[in-house]
C-alpha cells in the first residue's frame, strides 16, 4: 500500500499511541517523575509530569507512517531525550539546554531552508528558539499548553488544507491528535502534566511546521504568529517587563498573565476556558484573513494586537488593585 493511502490514518495512530501510553503511565506513576509544588507553583499536590513522553511517542508514530523528513524529526527527538533527562534529574545547566535547542534550531534552519539568506536564517533560528522556550514558559497551568497544542496545530492544519498542502496538513493533524488525547488528563484538575519533554519539542514543532508552510508558500509568517498569539503575547510581554524591571528573567517565576489570573481567583478551569476562547478567536481570525486582500489581513492583525493589548492592560490593572488591597489590609 502506498504511503499516500495510509498517511491519513497517522493522526489516529498518534492519538491511540498517546492514549495507550498515558493509560500505562497512570497505572505505574511511581516510575515517572513528579512535579512537586514549590513557592512558584500553581498546583498544590505532586502530579506526574510524563505526559509529554506519551504525546511525543504518539507524534513520532504518526510521523513514521507519514515519513516526515528527518530534518524535522531528529532535532525534535534530541529535544525530547534531553528534556526528559532534565525532568528526571533536574538542574541541567542552562548552557546545556540552550546549546541543544540552538543546535536543533540551526539544524532545521540550515537543512530545511537552504535558499534563505544568512541574515534571515539567523533571525529564523532566534525565532525557533523563542517559540521553543515560550511554549515551555506557558506550560504552567492545567490544560493551557494542551489546549494550545490542539487549537494551534488544528488551525495550522486548516491553513495547510486551504493551501492544498496535504503533507503539512497531516503533520499538523498528528500533533493536534496527540494533544487531544492528552488534554482530558491535563484539563483541570490535572492528573498528568506535559513536562519539559512535551512542551519543549512541541514548541519546536510549532516553529518548524510554521516555517515549513511559509517556505512552501502556504501562508505568510503573520499567519502562524496570529494562530499562536495567546502564547506569544503573554510570554513576550512578560519577558520584556521583567527585563525592564532588572529582574533575573531567565529564572522561573509566576508572573505570566495566565498565572496572575489563576492567582487572582480565576482558578485553573476558568483561566483555561478563557484562554481557549482567545485561542479560537485568534485562530479563526487568522484563518479568515489568510485568503483576504492585504488590507484586510492588516486590519485583522491590528485587531488582534489591540485585543491582546487591552487584555494585558486589564490584567495589569486588576493585579495592581489586588496588590494595593493586600498592602492596605496588612
Amino acid at each position: 500500500m502506498a504511503i499516500a493511502e495510509i498517511a491519513p490514518v497517522s493522526p489516529i495512530v498518534s492519538a491511540l499511541a498517546t492514549l495507550l501510553l498515558i493509560a500505562w503511565m497512570l497505572r505505574a506513576q511511581d516510575r515517572w517523575p513528579l512535579d512537586v509544588p514549590n513557592e512558584r507553583s500553581l498546583h498544590v499536590r505532586p502530579v506526574p509530569r510524563s505526559g509529554g513522553i506519551a504525546m511525543m511517542a504518539g507524534v513520532f508514530s504518526g510521523f513514521a507512517i507519514l515519513q516526515t523528513p528527518l530534518v524535522v524529526v531528529l532535532p525534535a527527538a534530541v529535544l525530547v531525550a534531553l528534556s526528559h533527562f532534565d525532568d528526571l534529574r533536574g538542574g541541567l545547566p542552562i548552557s546545556v539546554r540552550f546549546g541543544a535547542q540552538l543546535a536543533a534550531a540551526a539544524g532545521f534552519a540550515f537543512g530545511a531552508l537552504p535558499a534563505v539568506a544568512l541574515p534571515l536564517l539567523v533571525l529564523i533560528v532566534i525565532g525557533i528558539l523563542w517559540l521553543t522556550n515560550l511554549y515551555n514558559f506557558m506550560d504552567g497551568s492545567d490544560g493551557l499548553a494542551g489546549g494550545m497544542t490542539v487549537t494551534g496545530f488544528a488551525f495550522l492544519g486548516a491553513g495547510a488544507w486551504i493551501s492544498g498542502d496535504d503533507a503539512l496538513l497531516i503533520e499538523c493533524a498528528i500533533v493536534a491528535a496527540a494533544g487531544a488525547a492528552f488534554l482530558p488528563f491535563n484539563f483541570p484538575p490535572a492528573r498528568l502534566f506535559m513536562g519539559d519533554a512535551g512542551s519543549v519539542p512541541i514548541g519546536f514543532l510549532a516553529a518548524v511546521l510554521s516555517l515549513s508552510g511559509w517556505r512552501d508558500g502556504d501562508w505568510p509568517l503573520w499567519f502562524p504568529a496570529a494562530v499562536f498569539a495567546p502564547f506569544i503575547a503573554d510570554a513576550t510581554l512578560t519577558l520584556l517587563k521583567r527585563i525592564s524591571a532588572g529582574e533575573r528573567f531567565w529564572e522561573a517565576h509566576n508572573m505570566h498573565y495566565y498565572q496572575r489570573l489563576v492567582r487572582m481567583g480565576w482558578g485553573h478551569r476558568t483561566t483555561a476556558l478563557a484562554e481557549y476562547a482567545l485561542m479560537l478567536a485568534c485562530g479563526s481570525t487568522a484563518l479568515w484573513a489568510l485568503r483576504e486582500p492585504p488590507y484586510l489581513q492588516l486590519c485583522a492583525l491590528i485587531g488582534l494586537i489591540g485585543l491582546h493589548a487591552a487584555l494585558a492592560l486589564w490584567v495589569d490593572h486588576a493585579w495592581r488593585r489586588r496588590e494595593d488591597n493586600h498592602v492596605e489590609s496588612a
